[in-house]
């Protein structure tokens, strides 16, 4: 017999099921207040089942008994009240507190309890309205709406704020096609940071991978699909940051809050019993455990039936691990077969720090990868390093080095969440984490950044002068880059974050976007590189260029020998446009990056001109 995994309501009240295949018992626990009512639970295999008397809205969590033997992974601790793993709402948010990772004292007054939710499971999500070649607008909900001013103070730092006319006309200024939200689902603070001060702003640790954050999305699963329809109404689609990866149980001194007490062989383990750490986090998940899978997929048919886009797998290739990464790994195929998820947008995240753990390029032909290599070698040019030229032509062509086939499957992307902001990489030459509380010891070393010969905040003009054409230019190569492009929350209008290439602990101004300080004019400009984009489909589309022009700045055809040299400060690229001419120009010298169309014909042989 088969159940169905988590709280369903039925025709007697509501069925509970849960697996803990390692477990002697396991006892549903429904609140009422803070009184607590145990229901024992019946095994069939490796799933706990009970059917309670009880319906939408009863607050209910687990206890699990059998051994406590950390060293073979086993953490079965009945003082643990444990969330379920496929709750759909919690209510409240996670808190770290240090009595989570011990054996013994009762735990019910730290957790959040699950709520019992009814969801229609038949509804047929509408298709996708973002497609590959657009703009995705990476942002962080709580960090993005907190401080601006027309949004009511009641609903500021919520998902409901994204629906609010002031932020939908700055998206659809800027010709947003789908917003990317970093993660949105319960999570809780990593166990260094209370101590500090901090809390965690970015949400990549997760416990329940359904649940919605109560914080984020107070109004819970209605308040999310109102949003995603009012988003969709103003042609603009909405991709979820997922996490699948590891979870915010951690590793071995982590909280015991959800499957580390009840299935704790959900987790990746080495033969001697110690957990595998592909992810960093010290608890990867083992997506070659079809269980596991199960999971994912349940958590991408929920928000798939509510209506989302798709979803960006943040380390991707960990799903696909097993151990090593798989390109025809069994997850792909049970994507790509599910009715609800077969036309959804996938992206990954092709990396994870474990060995063999970078596979850019190597993700099946349906899925977009972001593409740190497009990142770093525009960079690389434009902070004037040698021998990048002919690299950034391929890269704003669609990086055909990486990607097989006939078209490009890149998220090209300057700057993200993760890394320094687009104004701080022209005004920071290294990276300054000190209030990350780790001695800057945090953060990528390696930026490909600059400072034009002042570090940091300047009142120099002529300095701010070379740092405003430096952003203008990387904006404009981004736009003019062939596929998928992704701008990140604020670096339309130079937002900082002073030097820290790492804020994922910084949930104050920081990473708050100050929207009445922002640079407008900048701003302005990047609309109008979006109206650009918006009316030119040969930048948009995917397909390799197969009939183009390459010239230098004066006009004159590239020979292999010029594109070898060293000293080649630029380039001008011409794509046939019907009768026109889309002419893209770059020109490192002058710190300029320009598209324009322009007539082809006997009468005008320069196109330049």
């Amino acid at each position: 017999m088969t159940f169905t995994l988590g709280a369903h309501p039925v025709a007697k009240g509501t069925q509970f099921a849960v697996r803990a295949r390692d477990a002697e018992w396991v006892a549903l626990c429904l609140f009422d207040g803070d009184a607590e009512r145990r229901v024992a639970m019946r095994k069939e295999g490796d799933i706990f089942v009970a059917i309670a008397d009880v319906g939408p809205g009863q607050r209910y969590g687990f206890r699990a008994g059998g051994p406590w033997a950390p060293d073979r992974g086993l953490f079965f601790d009945p003082a643990k009240l444990l969330v379920d793993p496929y709750a759909l709402t919690l209510d409240r948010r996670f808190a770290y507190d240090s009595s989570l990772t011990v054996q013994g004292g009762d735990t019910a007054s730290l957790v959040p309890k699950a709520i019992v939710t009814a969801v229609d499971r038949t509804a047929v999500p509408p298709p996708p309205i973002f497609q590959p070649g657009g703009l995705i607008y990476e942002l962080n909900v709580r960090g993005f709406t907190l401080q601006h001013p027309d949004i009511p103070p009641e609903q500021r730092g919520t998902v409901a704020a994204l629906a609010h006319p002031a932020i939908i006309a700055h998206l659809r200024k800027l010709r947003v096609n789908a917003v990317e939200l970093m993660p949105i689902v319960a999570w809780i603070d990593e166990r260094h940071l209370p101590p500090l001060g901090l809390r965690n702003a970015w949400g990549y640790n997760p416990v329940a991978p359904m649940a919605l954050d109560p914080g984020l999305v107070p109004g819970g699963i209605d308040e999310l699909r109102d949003t995603l329809a009012a988003l969709r109404a103003a042609g603009i689609g909405v991709i979820l940051d997922l996490v699948f990866n590891h979870t915010g149980e951690s590793d071995l001194a982590g909280p015991i809050i959800s499957l580390r007490g009840l299935d704790n062989r959900c987790y990746a383990r080495n033969q001697d019993g110690t957990l595998i750490n592909d992810t960093g986090t010290g608890n990867t998940l083992n997506g070659a455990d079809p269980l596991v899978r199960d999971m994912i997929l349940e958590s991408l048919c929920h928000f798939a039936q509510l209506g989302v886009d798709g979803f960006r797998f943040d380390l991707a290739t960990v799903m696909a691990r097993g151990p090593g990464f798989d390109p025809k790994a069994p997850i792909f195929a049970e994507i790509a077969n599910d009715p609800l998820l077969k036309d959804r947008i996938l992206i990954a995240e092709p990396w994870d720090v474990g060995p063999g753990g970078y596979q850019l390029g190597n993700f099946p032909s349906n899925w977009l990868e972001w593409n740190d290599r497009y990142r770093d070698d525009v960079r690389r040019f434009w902070r004037g390093d040698n021998d990048t030229t002919g690299t950034l032509a391929t890269r704003i062509c669609g990086s055909s080095d990486i990607f097989s086939g006939h078209r490009t499957r890149s998220v090209n992307f300057i700057a993200a969440h993760d890394g320094f902001t687009l104004a701080d990489m022209v005004a920071y030459a290294v990276k300054h984490n000190e209030a990350n509380g780790e001695h800057n010891r945090d953060g990528h070393e390696e930026n490909f950044s600059w400072n034009n010969g002042v570090e940091g905040s300047t009142e120099d003009a002529g300095v701010l002068a070379r740092r405003d054409a430096d952003r203008r230019a990387l904006l404009a190569t981004l736009f003019a880059s062939r596929g998928t492009i992704l701008l990140t929350a604020g670096d339309e209008f130079a937002r900082t974050q002073q030097g820290n290439n790492n804020a994922y602990a910084q949930d104050n101004a920081t990473t708050w976007v100050e929207w009445i300080a922002r640079d407008r004019s900048l701003e302005d400009f990047v609309a109008e590189l979006a109206a650009f984009r918006a009316d030119n489909p040969q930048i948009r589309e995917s397909d390799f260029l197969t009939e183009a022009g390459w010239f230098d700045l004066d006009g004159a055809p590239l020979t292999t020998e010029a594109w070898q040299s060293s000293a080649l400060p630029g380039f001008e690229l011409r794509i046939p446009a019907g009768q026109d001419a889309l002419i893209i120009r770059i020109d490192r010298q002058n710190r300029i990056c320009t598209a324009r169309r322009a007539p082809l014909g006997p009468a005008s042989p320069d196109i330049n001109g």
